[in-house]
């Protein structure tokens, strides 16, 4: 396979499933399932009687995305949650892994570290290039350090 073929594929992942079509207030949760597949994770909302349906496209689209759906059964918003704005909203020593759960909902992997008593969740994600979030967490739960890098793995087309 080439990698022009296989950069193809990475990107019609990434177009796949990510919730064109749907309408806030109409769309109900049945039709984001339909639209969107079955999620990784279901978890309650911020608001009473919401529920978020998480749909990571990881690790080949890069992104996450977060349906919203209201006490109703009807679509709120689908929401891309791997973005530097909500990375910015984390807090070291604040922000719990519950919150980070939230914003940026499964991570693409978790690794343990013993020796630095942390525990770190990444996220693939794509800006210009690329990149991946990295969140580290104390072990009380605490986010340490929140920090967006390039991605190493990533080899562009044509090196």
């Amino acid at each position: 396979m080439t990698r022009w073929f296989a950069l193809a594929l990475v990107l019609l992942a990434g177009c796949a499933g990510d919730g064109r079509g749907l309408v806030p207030g109409q769309s109900t949760e049945a039709d984001v399932l339909a639209a969107m597949g079955t999620p990784k994770e279901k978890r309650k909302g911020t608001a009473a009687g919401e529920t978020v349906l998480w749909f990571p496209r990881l690790p080949h689209g890069r992104a996450s995305y977060a349906a919203r759906i209201g006490a109703d059964g009807r679509l709120i918003s689908v929401e891309q949650r791997l973005t530097r704005e909500n990375l910015n909203r984390l807090e070291p020593g604040v922000s719990q892994e519950s919150d980070v759960r939230d914003l940026l909902g499964p991570p693409s992997a978790v690794e343990t570290f013993p020796r630095l008593q942390r525990r770190a969740w990444s996220y693939q994600t794509q800006g210009i290039e690329p990149q991946l979030i990295i969140v580290q967490f104390s072990a009380d739960g605490f986010v340490r350090e929140a920090y967006m890098i390039d991605d190493p793995d990533f080899v562009s087309p044509g090196e």
